[in-house]
């Protein structure tokens, strides 16, 4: 038998200065549909998340706290770990955390090749910097003298020698390589917007910070007084996970063999994602990343949610009183896949009660009684392929697409059982009776089966009932 076809996705790893909030939520739900789509049509799949543990940001919540760094990451990855049950994610999930041995020694690997290819020097420098985002900002990145994405914060100045490296020796390596690949970032305006960047020169980036301002970060090789940047450290992450250096067939399975790996990542850090990490990984001698996927960000009121705003989100407290898999539902079908999307706990009861307790759910328990009632035990439908419809849709991390295609489906249904009556009908005419009930658990079945990226259990208690012929339970019970 030969090989099954590799697929390695990742999403990218959230600092653990927080708790878990729904904005992470929708990365890792909307990557693991893609995980469990690609290993339903038969694909060997790695989905990649985990934690991203050093940086200034982290050392100070840590201090703030009065705890050690180690412990405080400890227990916040304990936390984003967790989201595997929560959320249900795809049973072998990986979880790397930026603390983890194996990655820590990928990393000084990873720094020691672009020394060797030139890329790497020391300098002194000043800048401003915005600690939230854990990068350097310049005047047009500012609004009123803050980051847009972390008002609250006041941007530092940094006087000090660091190591950098030479971002400017990729401008056109990059604009070469994005024509090459012109599906590269999802969605194309995305595409667009750091293809501009990268077309404006790219400028020498900090890649270490001094051990006396700030210890909590990788070693650099060779210099103890020296700490590597945030970023050059986590977005190894990529690569450590599947076990490189070490293990040469881990990653020519991978990432040669799979053309590299699919990053979700939101709108924040389409410059790290598709600019800085894919020129790394050239200086390192490695082939880039095979895509992005960019997402917008989940507002609340139309605001940015904030803890100072007390307007955060919990993807565990909603968990607790609907299930996992409403909020799974939501997040697929009425979020946007690429554009920033409102959310309210209003609008999720609402899309709650009308498609999942009055439409899905009503509607499963009215074919499977009339099946339970009118059909004899063992008449399983057989397993129809997927609509090509359905298939495009998720393939082009359209989501909501996927959704759409399913939910008609779901009123169509909805519409034979009025129209054709098979509840009337058995009385005159049992034999038609039951080849209509028979034909609309057919299409229940698939309907199951479409719904298993996006809402494992759901579908699993719809194919499990078909199997039993039998009404199951209410699969949602109405909220008031």
């Amino acid at each position: 038998m030969a090989d099954k076809k590799a697929f390695y996705l990742t999403t990218t790893l959230p600092y653990v200065n927080a708790d878990p909030h729904i904005g992470f939520a929708l990365e890792i739900v909307h990557a693991d549909v893609q995980a469990r789509f690609h290993a339903l049509t038969g694909e060997d799949v790695f989905f990649n998340t985990g934690t991203d543990e050093h940086g200034a940001k982290i050392h100070r919540k840590a201090v703030e706290e009065g705890k050690a760094p180690q412990a405080y990451v400890d227990e916040y990855a304990a936390k984003f770990r967790g989201l595997k049950d929560k959320l249900n994610l795809y049973p072998e999930i990986h979880f790397i955390r930026t603390t983890d041995a194996k990655h820590k020694a990928a990393a000084q690997e990873f720094w020691q090749r672009c020394l060797a290819k030139g890329d790497i020097y020391k300098k002194n420098y000043q800048i401003r910097y915005c600690v939230g985002c854990e990068l350097e900002k310049t005047d047009s990145d500012l609004v009123d003298g803050h980051c847009p994405l972390h008002p609250n914060l006041e941007i530092e100045l940094i006087d000090e020698e660091n190591y950098f490296f030479k971002f400017s020796n990729y401008s056109q390596k990059l604009l070469d390589f994005y024509k090459e690949k012109p599906d590269f970032v999802v969605p194309s305006f995305r595409f667009n917007e750091i293809i501009k960047f990268t077309e404006e020169g790219l400028q020498d980036f900090s890649i270490s910070r001094l051990k006396e301002k700030m210890p909590w970060g990788v070693a650099v090789p060779n210099d103890e007084g020296h700490v590597m940047y945030v970023w050059f450290d986590a977005l190894v992450d990529y690569i450590s996970t599947i076990d490189w250096p070490q293990d040469e067939q881990s990653f020519k399975k991978w990432w040669i063999e799979t053309g590299g790996v699919v990053q979700f990542a939101g709108k924040d850090q389409i410059r790290q994602q598709a600019a800085m990490w894919q020129a790394m990984l050239m200086s390192a001698g490695l082939t880039p990343s095979k895509q992005i996927v960019i997402h917008g960000f989940i507002n609340v009121g139309g605001q940015k949610m904030s803890k100072s705003l007390g307007n955060v989100i919990d993807p565990y407290a909603i968990v607790g009183e609907y299930g996992v898999d409403p909020l799974r539902y939501y997040l697929a079908r009425h979020i946007s896949p690429f554009e920033d999307s409102d959310f309210s706990m209003e609008k999720f009861k609402e899309a709650y009660n009308a498609n999942l307790a009055n439409g899905l759910g009503n509607l499963v328990s009215r074919i499977m009684k009339l099946a339970e009632d009118n059909l004899e035990a063992g008449t399983r439908p057989a397993a129809a392929g997927f609509p090509n419809e359905y298939i495009e849709a998720i393939k082009k991390y359209e989501l909501n697409k996927a959704m759409d295609h399913i939910w008609s489906r779901v009123g169509v249904l909805d519409e034979r059982i009025t129209r054709e009556a098979p509840y009337k009908l058995v009385k005159t005419d049992k034999e038609a009776a039951q080849k209509i009930i028979f034909e609309m658990t057919q299409e229940l079945y698939l309907i199951g089966r479409m719904l298993n990226p996006f809402m494992p259990e759901t579908s699993e208690k719809i194919k499990d009932a078909i199997v039993a012929n039998k009404k199951p339970e209410n699969l949602f019970a109405r909220k008031d």
